[in-house]
Parts: C-alpha cells; sequence; structure tokens
C-alpha cells in the first residue's frame, strides 16, 4: 500500500474514532483544513461519502462504519506489531495509555511510576482518570485499573494491590449527638453521605455483608457527592457517616478523628488488578510496566 494511501485511512480512522475533527487532527498534528480536505479526497477517490458532517458533530456512514469496522482491528495489530519491536533497542520505549480511577491511581500506579520511570526516560505513560468501567478496545488503552471482581473474563488480568475493606466512619461530634448503629437497620436513623455512581447516576447501595447475610444498604442523607475525597472531609466535619476505603480512614482512626463502626459488616473483597487483552503483543516498555505494578503480598 502506497504511502499516501495509508496516511489517508490513517486520517479517516482518526476522525471516525474521535467523532471531531478538532481532536483527531491535534491527535495526528495537523491542521483541521488539511485533515478535512484529506478525508475529501479519499471519499472522492473510493466514491463514497465514509462521514456525515454537521456543525456539531461527525460521525461514520454505513459505508463508513463498515471500513472502520475492517480496518480498525488491522490498523491495530500493525501498530502493535511494530510498537513490539522497541524490545530489540537497547532501551525500552513508547507510550503507554491506561485508565484507571481515581483511588488505584494514587495509590498503587503514582508509585509505581516513581520507581519505574526516573530508570527509563524513553517510555512515557499517559493516564486517563476514570470512575466508570472504560472500554479499552474503544477508547485504545493499553490497559485498565479495576477491582478483580469487575474484571471481564476474556481479559488477561494481573493483581497489583492486596484485598480491601470497606470502612463505616463517623466523626466523635457527630456520635456525640448519636448511638452507634450496631447493625446495618440502624443506619435509617442516622445521616449518611450519598456517592453518586459516575456508571449510570444512581447512588451507591452501601455492600455489608457477615457471614452469609449480602446487604445492598440503600442510605439516606443531606449530602451526595460525586468525588469521593469529599465523602471524606464531610465525615471529618461531623456531617454524617461515611462509606469509604479503610486505607483511606486508618490514620484519622488511630488519632481518634473517626470513629469505626460495623466493622464486623465489612468484610475483605478482591483488590485491584491491573487488566488488558490478550491477542496484543506486549511491548518491552509495558512489560516493565506490569512488573513495576504486579502484587508481590
Amino acid at each position: 500500500m502506497p504511502r499516501a494511501e495509508r496516511n489517508d485511512l490513517e486520517a479517516f480512522l482518526a476522525v471516525a474514532r474521535e467523532r471531531s475533527f478538532t481532536r483527531a487532527a491535534a491527535k495526528l498534528g495537523v491542521s483541521q483544513s488539511a485533515l478535512s480536505q484529506t478525508l475529501r479526497g479519499l471519499e472522492a477517490r473510493l466514491g463514497l461519502r465514509l462521514l456525515t458532517r454537521t456543525t456539531r458533530s461527525v460521525a461514520p456512514t454505513e459505508a463508513g462504519e463498515r471500513l472502520l469496522q475492517t480496518l480498525g482491528p488491522a490498523f491495530d495489530q500493525i501498530d502493535g506489531a511494530l510498537a513490539a519491536l522497541s524490545e530489540l533497542r537497547e532501551k525500552p520505549s513508547g507510550t503507554i495509555r491506561i485508565t484507571a480511577g481515581e483511588h488505584p491511581a494514587e495509590t498503587i500506579l503514582m508509585p509505581a511510576l516513581a520507581r519505574l520511570l526516573p530508570d527509563y526516560p524513553d517510555i512515557k505513560v499517559e493516564v486517563d482518570v476514570d470512575n466508570t468501567l472504560t472500554d479499552l478496545v474503544a477508547g485504545r488503552y493499553d490497559a485498565g485499573i479495576r477491582f478483580g471482581e469487575q474484571v471481564a473474563k476474556d481479559m488477561i488480568a494481573v493483581r497489583i494491590g492486596p484485598d480491601m475493606r470497606m470502612a463505616v466512619v463517623g466523626a466523635p461530634a457527630y456520635f456525640a449527638r448519636r448511638s452507634r448503629p450496631k447493625v446495618p437497620q440502624d443506619l435509617t436513623g442516622h445521616a449518611c453521605i450519598n456517592m453518586r455512581l459516575p456508571t449510570h447516576g444512581s447512588l451507591y447501595a452501601w455492600e455489608l455483608e457477615k457471614g452469609k447475610r449480602e446487604l445492598k444498604v440503600h442510605v439516606e442523607g443531606p449530602l451526595v457527592f460525586n468525588y469521593a475525597p469529599l465523602l471524606l472531609q464531610a465525615a471529618l466535619a461531623g456531617l454524617g457517616l461515611a462509606c469509604v476505603f479503610e486505607d483511606q480512614v486508618q490514620e484519622h482512626i488511630a488519632e481518634g478523628r473517626l470513629v469505626r463502626v460495623l466493622a464486623d459488616w465489612c468484610p475483605p473483597f478482591p483488590g485491584y488488578h491491573l487488566y488488558y487483552p490478550g491477542r496484543r503483543q506486549p511491548t518491552a516498555a509495558f512489560a516493565l510496566l506490569v512488573e513495576a505494578l504486579r502484587y508481590r503480598g
């Protein structure tokens, strides 16, 4: 395939995937006008309209969607094969794109990158902090970080953290006005701080378990956040009870700023895993990152 034709097809893939000439042009490092001209030339040669353009959006036509589904995997395979050649270089290099939630990005990914990257200056890592269950293939990510129980069966999963627990906590000032809950049913009489989930917009139901009893408790209270760190701040301010990750509150509990309740209803669950598709050949850079993240207990 002539290089010019490959460039035109790559330009089409970028626009079709990004659904935007602006974002695609920035990604390819060309001007929007040049990119638009390239796509018009490609459509003229093929005799087919590949993209539907409006003032607000860009979307593939039926012909464009068929071309996208055919070319996308093929070009990804070629890119993967070329990237794998970096293993032959003296120093691993390349860009790794990862999607991760706020908590694992801060507590696991960043410490690993701080250890790895100073020794490998040719490795670049792009981290997209997103608490939703992102589609790796659609987003063109190399890997994602999620809880073990959330990883799809067709993905390779590498454990990168220990088992975790949730903790229900409140400030001493809050409990000065209210009794401590002994069982989940007692939460109905408490001001609880809610978290709105990013996936479908509903409120997080507190998942409590003891023995064979598993409960999803829909709590009520005066505060709802969609940003997890604010739950902890509100609990420290005495505004109600919060259900947060245990590691976020251990120091506050030890120093008396928070009081933990219902600990017997918060058993361990599988911690964070790095997951990625198994069909692509990992580059040397990606293999180094996996080893830097791997949990060894």
